[in-house]
């Protein structure tokens, strides 16, 4: 909203002050009304709507305290601005702890009150944007915006109803590329705690050294490069959510720590003594089978046990084939809205062979070849075909062709995903580990492998 759409209210018994406030307001394109007393002002206040009042305590009938106490009982959200002498601060302290949003002291000069005022007005357009991006992020993360209407997806969504309201802890299992992390955000954001922070922590990404202290935060000169005290994730999310992704990546001695935090509710800075309260929700996935983590002796069975809780399996498109149409459909009109195409069709021909194919990658895999579809295909092509979703050079429609007919070994599928993702990402390992759902120590490995096969990596 442009200034010249912006109401301002001026209250001053002076004279010299309303009609120096009046000019400068008006040259800077606001729209400028003025009341000599507080009775003037409470009664243009009541006919009409007004962004801003800039009011002087001190009046000869109603105060500027009593105009501040009536109008944010009856409009919350309106802003004032008092204007007091420099021995009334303290009244101007209070009328902020009462909802004034700024107060000047007299003698004042316009450019102190015309950047108060501006500031004002950014604050209040941040306020708007807030609540616009948290609307977004309701509606987002909805669980009803999962795709899936086959048996096992429902029993997902009934477990998000019934989970997103206590306080629970969470384990959410299921394959890379199946939603995890979706459907965490889906219980924060349909719980309670959906208006504090929900902090994301990828446990295969942190270096194994910097795990602890990213997690439980460090004091000064806990460790070498520890030049300032370093708040972790858990006190960031106090009230909120934290979620543990890949939380089986984590050490057996940090997995104990892990434990104590869960069971106490309060955490130990590294190099710190004291201990820490914290309000947390957790949220932990994981790709691998935790219990027979466990009985390798990989993962805590008293850890395992505290995050299980409340169970989530998420399967894979293998166990649920029969959402892959609806996945298909909800992407093309997703991309073709974000990138200002049509709304394309697919041919009934593509959408059995879709339906039909085993995807490793799960809904990540499906959403990227969607993408490239709508993408690639071009403005003119409004009937999408089984050429569109799949590979143009030679050697990866030859592994396409292996795939389609069952000569792919399972070990060959995850190399082709892999090695397509790495490329496709500009050999960024970081985001390609993150796309394809699994650690980058995992990638590398991988990569590792397939260089020991001879292939260029």
């Amino acid at each position: 909203m442009g200034a010249e759409q912006k109401r301002i209210l001026v209250v001053d018994d002076e004279d010299v002050i309303r009609e120096l406030l009046f000019e400068m307001l008006q040259r800077k394109s606001y729209t400028v009304e003025t009341a000599p007393t507080g009775k003037a002002a409470l009664q243009m206040a009541e006919e009409k709507a007004y962004d801003l009042i800039v009011s002087d305590i001190r009046l000869p009938d109603v105060s500027g305290m009593k105009i501040l106490d009536r109008l944010k009982k009856k409009q919350p959200d309106l802003g004032i601005i008092l204007i007091t002498a420099y021995g009334s601060i303290k009244n101007a302290v209070r009328a902020m702890k009462q909802g004034a949003f700024d107060y000047i002291t007299k003698p004042f000069d316009l450019d102190e009150i015309e950047l108060v005022i501006d500031k004002y007005f950014e604050y209040q357009n941040l306020v708007v944007e807030n609540q616009y991006l948290r609307s977004e992020l309701d509606r987002k993360f909805s669980f009803e915006n999962i795709v899936g209407a086959s048996d096992p997806m429902q029993r997902v969504f009934d477990s998000i109803r019934m989970v997103a309201r206590s306080r629970a802890t969470v384990l959410i299992q299921g394959s890379s590329g199946t939603g995890k992390e979706l459907v965490a955000r889906a219980i924060h954001y349909n719980s309670d705690r959906k208006h504090r922070a929900f902090i994301t922590t990828n446990c295969a990404a942190l270096p194994e050294g910097l795990v602890e202290s990213e997690l439980f935060g460090h004091e000064k000169g806990a460790f070498t490069g520890a030049y300032r005290t370093n708040i972790g994730r858990f006190e960031m999310a106090d009230g909120g959510t934290i979620l543990l992704d890949e939380v089986s990546e984590i050490s057996l001695p940090l997995q104990a720590k892990l434990l104590r935090v869960i069971q106490e509710r309060e955490i130990e800075r590294v190099g710190g003594g004291k201990l820490i309260p914290v309000d947390v929700r957790i949220i932990a996935t994981t790709n691998r089978n935790l219990k027979e983590e466990v009985e390798k002796d990989n993962f805590r069975a008293d850890l395992f046990y505290r995050l299980n809780v409340v169970p989530i399996y998420l399967p894979p498109l293998s166990e649920r084939r029969e959402d892959i149409p609806l996945l298909i459909k909800y992407f093309v009109h997703k991309f073709a809205a974000e990138n200002g195409s049509p709304l394309k069709s697919v041919c009934e021909e593509a959408m059995h062979m879709l339906t039909e194919r085993d995807w490793p990658g799960n809904v990540r895999e499906v959403e990227n070849a969607v993408e490239r579809a709508v993408v690639m295909s071009g403005p003119d092509v409004n009937n999408l075909e089984s050429k569109h979703f799949f590979f143009s050079d030679q050697s990866e429609a030859a592994s396409s062709f292996k795939m389609e007919t069952g000569q792919m070994t399972l070990h060959d599928m995850e190399k082709n995903l892999i090695l397509k993702t790495l490329r496709e990402n500009a050999d960024n390992r970081t985001k390609t580990a993150e796309i394809l759902g699994i650690s980058v120590r995992t990638l590398r490995n991988k990569l590792n492998e397939y260089r020991a096969d001879g292939i260029t990596v």
